[in-house]
């Protein structure tokens, strides 16, 4: 009887699964002091406390002041709350936003609502590593220009953007600057004077935290309107009665993040590096997207000459591997995501991406497994086309 080996998770940059010391921060806040924060009766000032001690615990974080942190309900509501709520604050100065096109599409649908709007959105392109180059970002600020959003590290591709050189053209040019740092905080710093970023978008599900939960950072002074009106909370930024718990265990999980980064990035960096030595000894037409630009150490996007990624994803998901085909937001598509369209790659090439995502637990041996499933499903895959595995 063939051995039943237990499943192996790759797709850490779609989510990750909350730690056991997230979830234990979270409990007292669905329980004892489980209250509305904004309520003046001592239940509700013992939620307030909570609240405030959250606040400072992830403003030290972020190098931050509490009244620079906003509260919201994930990274994609930080997006939208960072384009739209400047946007509206400054649209009497200028009606130009630059951003690139291997955003994530929080960002990139934000800015097709603004050009719906009368907005001049600037997309620009990258490199053939997905990179952005310093020297198009300052050609394209105009005198218009109130915005620029340039994620801090590709979520497809693992590819880390030059943020504290683009912050600094935007600031000498009198231009917001906004970074969505959703896939960074396990490996990079999240220091926002120190990247000099004006906002700062994260979603703590990315980190071992909770789902439905993320935080803005907003440097003081920033113009921005509310997205959601009412009760005026998040020092009038985002009303709406604030998710404690939620909070609760997206700081704890930003701080054991930052704790262990240094030496979670390392050994994470080596198992990563040994998969595409895997792959690209036992497979052969492969090509590693990005690999020659700085990268989180946690992605690997690879391109499988004559295959569909679809089909590999099945194949690997029978072995109980679960992997991706780019952003698990496109998943489902057939067609070749706008990240990997973006590279300038054959189209034979665009077909068959599959993204890998390491994360805290993932081992050797699980690489190791994921290697040969892998060569398997390709070679059984390739026969059909007629290319050599």
């Amino acid at each position: 009887m063939d051995e039943i080996l237990p499943p192996i998770y790759l797709d850490n940059a779609a989510t990750t699964p909350a730690r056991t010391e997230v979830v234990e921060a979270m409990l007292p806040h669905f329980t004892a002091n489980g209250y509305n924060p904004s309520s003046q009766h001592a239940r509700g000032r013992a939620a307030r406390a909570a609240l405030d001690d959250a606040r400072d615990r992830i403003a030290r974080l972020f190098g931050a002041t509490r009244k620079e942190i906003v509260f919201t309900g994930g990274g994609s509501e930080a997006d939208n709350l960072a384009i739209f709520g400047v946007a509206r604050a400054l649209r009497d100065r200028g009606r130009h936003v630059v951003s690139t096109v291997i955003e994530h599409h929080a960002v990139l649908r934000a800015l097709e609502a603004l050009a719906e709007d009368g907005w001049a959105v600037t997309l620009l392109p990258v490199t053939a590593d997905g990179v952005v180059e310093p020297e198009r970002f300052a050609a394209a600020l105009r005198p218009d220009t109130v915005l620029a959003s340039v994620m801090y590290a590709n979520n497809e591709l693992g590819t880390v953007q030059p943020i504290r050189e683009l912050a600094s053209l935007a600031r000498g040019a009198g231009v917001l600057f906004h970074t969505d740092a959703v896939q960074v905080p396990v490996s990079l710093s999240v220091d926002c004077p120190e990247l000099g970023v004006d906002l700062l978008s994260i979603s703590a599900h990315k980190f071992y935290g909770p789902k439905g939960v993320g935080a803005l950072y907003v440097r003081d002074g920033t113009p921005l309107r509310p997205l959601i009106h009412g009760g005026g909370q998040e020092f009038a930024n985002r009303s709406g009665t604030e998710n404690v718990a939620g909070i609760a265990g997206m700081v704890a999980a930003l701080e054991l993040a930052g704790a262990e980064r240094s030496e979670a990035s390392r050994r994470i960096g080596a198992l990563r590096d040994r998969l595409e030595a895997g792959i690209l000894k036992r497979i052969a037409h492969v090509r590693i997207n990005g690999r020659e630009a700085p990268r989180l150490p946690t992605h690997c996007s690879a391109s499988f000459l004559g295959v569909e990624s679809e089909h590999v994803l099945v194949r690997l998901d029978l072995e109980g591997i679960a992997v991706s085909a780019g952003s698990a937001c496109t998943s489902g598509a057939l067609e070749p995501s706008h990240v990997i369209a973006a590279l300038g790659l054959p189209e034979a090439w665009m077909r068959g991406v599959i993204r890998f995502s390491l994360g805290r637990e993932t081992t050797e041996f699980e690489i190791d497994r994921v290697v040969e499933a892998l060569a398997r499903a390709i070679g059984d895959l390739r026969e059909f086309s007629r290319i050599p595995a």
